[in-house]
């Protein structure tokens, strides 16, 4: 179901772009970039944390890591990930397969500033098999996404 609400959400905002599926696991950064022939830097990782407040998506080069320290900065709070048992009921999406598009609700969505570096990225498609090329700067604008540095 959650490969269908990325489409929809395609389709129904008129959004010119595509869910990748393939016959192998996209579910890792490693196991993504193998499948669509890329540098795992280009794979945009999408993470999924829990604030005291609300839950947030974060999208980073797949290379990165984030930074406890300006993760605390900006949000004033260290980070925490959803946990796995809770990660489809806040996203609509499986582990390996969350992404910014076709949210089960709202959510806030950070772009690292380290995804800048490229023209063109691959975030998820809402399955462990799926992956969206989009140009970093439509990234931005189809996700309303809020420009971070977090990263390290």
């Amino acid at each position: 179901m959650s490969i269908e609400s990325v489409k929809k959400q395609f389709k129904d905002e008129g959004l010119p772009l595509e869910v990748i599926e393939m016959d192998t696991s996209t579910a890792t950064v490693e196991l993504a970039a193998a499948a669509l022939g890329v540098e795992p830097a280009r794979i945009a990782k999408t993470m999924a944390f829990r604030l005291k407040d609300r839950d947030i998506l974060l999208l980073a080069k797949g290379d990165v890591k984030v930074d406890n320290r300006k993760f605390k900065d900006n949000f004033t709070e260290k980070p925490r990930f959803i946990s796995l048992d809770d990660l489809e009921e806040a996203t609509g999406h499986p582990a390996g397969g969350v992404c910014p598009f076709g949210l089960i609700k709202p959510l806030d969505i950070y772009l690292d500033e380290s995804l800048k570096v490229f023209d063109y990225v691959f975030p998820a498609g809402g399955g462990a098999n799926t992956a969206v090329k989009i140009s970093v700067d439509y990234l931005a604008e189809v996700t309303k996404g809020i420009w971070v540095d977090v990263c390290k």
